[in-house]
């Protein structure tokens, strides 16, 4: 059950992951796809919107409606139009209070309106219209007061357009009033006015659009129910200092604080227009069609990125006063010409004059890294007497750059611990993989020198293959022979590759590994250990046949030695304990490292996972824990076990925990690993047949089948026809 309620929460979590980074394009939050841009004749723009993913959702504040009747609604207050500087115009209703002849309230309306991250702007007047009447306007926020205006009168005023407080007075407005009401009042309820001005009123709105009319404005304010308002918005709470690069003002956009004294907005570039509120909102103007500029010959106008200039043409030069083209004087033209000629005549004979000096020096440095590389010493050893499969091939820095494309980052296969690797295209269009060895100091020549002749004599179809070197860098560069499929790391854990890798292919592919390190620890001329077994190391072919890679980290074992005292080097998770405690190196090191890759390859988990409890974040502690209590069946990977072969991955996982045991002394050797796994195969191949074949002895008597077992000679060799596969040959390493 709390692995389901895991399971359920990691998918949410992955599911609100997915639906973030889809609205942020280059670190800004976007609008999602489809949103509603208009409401009637208004246009929506980010970061407003009328639904969930359309408006800036730290803000609810942004969020609009659009009613049945196409009315965009902030609030309960019309929206009218909305301006990227940080304006918002709305519809407001006046407020007023009416009285029959009688003096008697015939009806009323006041009215008070709080704004969420709103405030009023200065561009808006506070007005009131009636004789003998005096209004408010009380605001709350920034500034907190109260004030208004009278206006007196016992007959229609004559002029129009004029709010003088004759029928009508008005007041300016203060900044950052996110709260107001407004109330008008009459000194006598209107009974002396009442014939031609039976109410009085008072509105907010916004500067010259209202002109006062005297006979209409008095008698019924010519039946308006609303007025524009200015308000003012921004984006959050803080200044644009304090934000950083965390605002979201997209590209060619700058940040400013807002008018209304808190948080910031966006404005684009100049020479630029949009919406500077997403990420690519704000676009070039082309100032050249859009009448923008100030050439007096528009041909000559040329748009550039923020702006543009005036291009004359040739024997021509532009006079920046009058911006026209004017004739150039001839005789400094041709002076200039002159000069310019003869520069560029120097020029080039200093840049040939530097070329080859610069192609000496780097002919020298070439030579030099060559030599510190130890290219005498490996010429020496190839000339000398020794085995004759020893097939290394010395590649010049030319013409690695040119196989590289220039070290160019699209060839880049990989990068970790042991360097860089890139896929390289030799001039006979074979593809190879490069890599960049790693050379601590002068005294490591000899041993590397050592390394490249040793790796270069094994011949194992299962190890990947050194086909040369060179040592005319200043980093030596490795070159193998290139391995298609990735490595089984990505097979089993990442998403390039479908985790489809059966029981059978696993088995395989252990086997492989397995005979590949015996014949290393048992059967090379100079034992090697790889030191740095790991399944990213470990190499698919396009028939998923393993091949074992990267010995940058290996060391040759002499003849006299069982061990040796090294600098601890290798992986977390696959680093063998003891190795690690004491910087003693043996083959039982390379056996710890086999038995992770063998329970990787059982369980489909990684060496290391921090999301499993603490006692079993290494995937040793968790796989024999699990052995122990007699549960492996909850960590192997649901692809890999069956019915049929449970057997089989009891035994193999059986083998794994004995490969990580705590002493090196207790683990197997890699040769009985190796007999052990092929055994295993063997049992799998034979019971599949039994099912087949029901005379499965004399078939086996037939084949001479060998079951390779951990007592007496694993030397056998042989090829199983049936099954399309070869038999384990430890010692010839073939």
């Amino acid at each position: 059950m709390e692995k389901m309620k895991l399971q359920e929460g990691l998918i949410f979590v992955a599911i609100f992951f997915l639906a973030y980074t889809q609205q942020l394009v280059g670190g800004q939050p976007q609008p999602h796809e489809g949103c509603q841009t208009r409401c009637g004749n208004v246009t929506i723009e980010y970061p407003f919107g009328t639904s969930p993913r359309c408006y800036y959702a730290e803000d609810p504040s942004f969020k609009l409606t659009c009613n049945e009747t196409e009315k965009l609604l902030f609030g309960n207050i019309p929206a009218i139009n909305i301006s990227h500087n940080g304006e918002l115009r709305v519809r407001v209703p006046p407020s007023y209070s009416c009285y029959n002849s009688r003096g008697n309230s015939s009806g009323s309306l006041y009215h008070t309106i709080r704004l969420v991250n709103l405030s009023l702007s200065t561009k808006n007047r506070f007005t009131a219209v009636g004789c003998n009447t005096y209004a408010f306007l009380s605001t709350y926020g920034v500034a907190n007061h109260s004030f208004g205006c009278m206006s007196m009168c016992d007959s229609p005023p004559e002029a129009n357009g004029e709010c003088s407080g004759k029928g009508c007075c008005e007041s300016s407005v203060p900044r950052g009033s996110n709260f107001f009401g407004v109330q008008p009042y009459s000194f006598n309820n209107n009974t002396s006015v009442h014939s031609f001005n039976p109410c009085s009123y008072a509105f907010l709105v916004e500067n010259g659009t209202f002109n006062f009319d005297a006979l209409e404005d008095l008698k019924n304010l010519r039946n308006v129910t609303d007025f524009p308002v200015v308000l003012d918005w921004s984006i959050g709470k803080q200044t644009c200092e304090q934000v950083g690069n965390t605002s979201i003002c997209g590209g060619n956009s700058t940040c400013f604080d807002s008018t209304r004294g808190v948080g910031y907005n966006c404005k684009c570039f100049e020479g630029f227009e949009g919406n500077p509120y997403l990420s690519y909102g704000c676009h070039d103007i082309d100032e050249c069609t859009s009448s923008r500029h100030n050439c007096s010959d528009p041909n000559t106008c040329r748009n550039k990125v923020g702006g543009f200039y005036c291009k004359c043409q040739s024997g021509y030069h532009l006079d920046t006063n009058t911006m026209n083209c004017k004739r150039k004087d001839v005789g400094w033209t041709i002076i200039l010409l002159g000069t310019i000629i003869g520069f560029l005549v120097i020029l080039l004979v200093v840049s040939f004059i530097k070329q080859k000096m610069k192609h000496h020096k780097n002919t020298e440095l070439r030579q030099k890294f060559f030599e510190q590389n130890g290219g005498g010493m490996l010429i020496q050893r190839l000339s000398g007497a020794g085995p004759a499969n020893v097939d290394v091939k010395i590649f010049t820095e030319v013409g690695m750059k040119e196989a590289t494309n220039g070290y160019d980052k699209s060839r880049i296969l990989g990068q970790g611990g042991q360097g860089t690797v890139y896929k390289g295209i030799l001039p006979d269009n074979s593809i190879v993989a490069i890599k960049k060895a790693r050379l601590g100091d002068n005294s490591q020549v000899e041993q590397f020198i050592n390394e490249v002749l040793v790796l270069s004599q094994i011949n194992h179809r299962n190890v990947v293959k050194l086909l040369g070197c060179c040592l005319e860098t200043e980093i030596p560069l490795l070159v193998y022979e290139y391995i298609t499929s990735g490595t089984l790391f990505d097979h089993l854990h990442g998403s390039l590759f479908d985790s489809s890798l059966t029981w059978e292919h696993r088995l395989r592919i252990a086997i492989e590994v397995a005979g590949t390190l015996a014949y290393l620890h048992s059967s090379a001329s100079i034992p090697i250990i790889h030191r740095d077994v790991k399944t990213a190391n470990i190499l698919l072919d396009e028939n998923l046949t393993a091949k074992v890679a990267d010995f940058g980290a290996s060391r040759l074992i002499p003849m006299d030695k069982e061990q040796l005292t090294t600098m601890v080097q290798g992986t977390l998770g696959y680093l063998d304990p003891e190795y690690f405690n004491t910087g003693l190196l043996n083959e039982k090191s390379d056996v710890y490292s086999f038995g992770v890759v063998l329970m990787e390859l059982l369980s489909g988990q990684t060496a290391l996972c921090f999301e499993r409890p603490q006692t079993s974040k290494h995937l040793v502690s968790y796989f024999a824990s699990a052995m122990k209590e007699n549960r492996l069946h909850e960590i192997i990977d649901g692809q890999v076990m069956t019915e049929e072969n449970q057997r089989e991955i009891h035994e193999a996982a059986r083998v794994a925990v004995e490969c990580t045991r705590v002493t090196g002394e207790e683990r197997p050797r890699m040769k009985e690993v190796a007999a052990e796994l092929e055994a295993l195969r063997v049992k799998t191949t034979k019971f599949k047949r039994s099912d087949q074949y029901p005379e499965t002895e004399e078939i086996e008597n037939l084949l001479g089948v060998q079951i390779l077992t951990t007592q007496g000679d694993t030397s056998s060799t042989g090829y199983d026809s049936i099954n399309n596969v070869p038999i384990l040959d430890i010692e010839a390493g073939r």
